[in-house]
Order: C-alpha cells, then structure tokens, then sequence
C-alpha cells in the first residue's frame, strides 16, 4: 500500500514548525525520522492531510551538558544517543536503552523525540524517560513550556502535546552518589517491539541505603508508566535486604491494563515483565553497591 495523498511541509526552524502546525490545526502531522509514522502511513492506519517535516530545523538536533543535567535535541538521532560519551557517562541508562530500538538503520534514522512523541507503550525510551524523571520541552505559537515525564503520556500513543504543539527537547537530571542502573526486555527476536520490559535506577546511601528508585514499565499496559507504589515500599531499606524477586512481583501485581494479544496473554505478559523486573534491579543494586 501507499500513503494516502498530502501535502509535504519543510520548515527551517522550531518555530516555523510551530507556526505551521497551528495554522494547520489537526490535519498536520509532525515527521522527524518517520520510522513510528511512515509504516502508519503506508498501512493507511493513519491519514492527514499535512506532514510537517523538522530535519531541516536543525536546532532540534545536538547533545549539550548544563550543569546538572543533559539535554537531548528532539530531533537527535538513536545512533546519535548511542555514540555519545558524554550520555554514556552521565545518564548512562539511556544510553544502555538504545541498542535495544529497533535495528540499526532504525537508529539511524528514528529520533529520540519522536519515539517518545508517538509514546509506544512498548517502546524503551518512554520508560527510560519516566524512570529517571526527564522534563520535556515544548514550543508553540503560545511559547515555551516544561513537561515532567509523569505528565507527558497520557495514554495509549496519547501524550500532553497539543496539536499546536512542538516537542523540542528532552531534559535529563544526572545523578549524583551511589546509582545503579539497568534495563531489560523480553522480545521474541531481536529487534521487535519488547513482549514486557523493565527500566530500573536505584541509589544507595553510605548504609546501603536505598535513598531513591525508579521503575519503569514498558509492554505492560496502554502507556508506560513507573512503579511508584513498590519505589515507595524500598525506600529506606537496606539493599541487601530487598529480594529482587519481590520487587518483580511487586512492581506487576497492581497492573490492570496488561494488553492480551497473539504475542501472550495477560497473566504471561504480567509473569514476564516480574523476571525483567527482577533482572534489572539486580544487575541495578550490583552496580550501585561496587560504586
């Protein structure tokens, strides 16, 4: 099948983009790399009448340390978070996350902010942004806002942008002390979308304390979404006392949106995403304690 017919639009800047998506209203559909949308458009699940091309705004794109933070260009490749020490060094669970996107002509093409725009519950990047409480930057004819990551998806392929909307950037916080990270996920071949996974970043104190956690689940529901309940339970504990097994129980038992489909059920999706839990806080816990 081909694309329903439209009309191809190629701004220079955010704010053209901006401008154009509001004088087109909801028959404009922001592209970056269109490895979410071109596979929509071709099996027509999707139609509009405009697509708003942002290669050519290449202030969307770059990797810049501020000083406690990194932010990410919206418009920055996969590859492009992967190849990137200064991610590597200071937000290194994005980094871990990458290789598992797709295959690489994916990542070479697909853009951080797009995977987290069109916020596929399965995908990686929207745990991975919940887990470690990025802010998101957005821009429209009516200004410049910040999005936490707890706002931002709202819903199966449903985030906070309005269809004026931009988003331009992704902030992450770098993380100070003892801090372990890890992610997991269960696909049937490599490449696919993850059956069930699990984003997991964990702080201790000088007592092997945990002084901060978060969870992140993806494949598990309509959205990702975070743990909190569990990540409130550890707290406080002693790593050594908290079994990874429980924490796997723990952070799946309260879902109640688990998607049933040909890939598995509920309740195997639920057992699944149990052990990615379980995998990554320990492999989390290991590298927070030989910090």
């Amino acid at each position: 099948m081909k694309p329903a017919p439209f009309e191809y639009h190629a701004p220079a800047t955010a704010a053209q983009a901006a401008a154009l998506l509001a004088e087109l209203g909801e028959e404009a559909k922001v592209i970056a790399g269109g490895q979410s949308l071109m596979p929509m458009l071709i099996l027509r699940l999707a139609v509009f009448e405009h697509l708003v091309d942002l290669r050519r705004a290449g202030e969307l794109r770059g990797i810049e340390q501020r000083a406690d933070s990194v932010w990410i260009g919206a418009g920055t490749t996969h590859a492009a978070v992967g190849r990137s020490d200064e991610i590597r060094r200071s937000v290194p669970l994005l980094s871990r996350a990458t290789p598992l996107i797709g295959h690489f002509q994916i990542r070479n093409r697909g853009t951080i902010g797009g995977s987290l725009a069109h916020a596929d519950a399965a995908a990686e990047y929207p745990a991975v942004a919940l887990t470690l409480d990025a802010q998101f930057e957005t821009l429209s004819p009516r200004g410049r806002r910040t999005v936490p990551a707890t706002e931002f998806f709202t819903g199966m392929w449903s985030t906070d942008l309005a269809a004026d909307e931009l988003l331009t950037g992704i902030e992450f916080p770098i993380r100070r002390g003892r801090c372990g990270y890890a992610i997991e996920e269960f696909a049937r071949r490599s490449g696919d979308f993850a059956v069930a996974g699990a984003a997991v970043a964990v702080g201790i104190d000088a007592d092997s304390r945990i002084d901060r956690c978060g969870i992140g689940l993806f494949g598990l529901g309509p959205t990702a979404t975070r743990a909190t309940a569990t990540e409130s339970e550890v707290i406080g504990h002693r790593v050594d006392t908290v079994a990874a097994q429980d924490v796997g129980h723990s952070a799946t038992a309260g879902l109640n949106s688990v998607p049933a489909d040909l890939h598995g059920c509920a309740d195997y999706r639920r057992r699944i995403g149990a052990a990615m839990v379980a995998r990554a806080w320990r492999r989390a816990v290991e590298e927070a304690s030989n910090d």
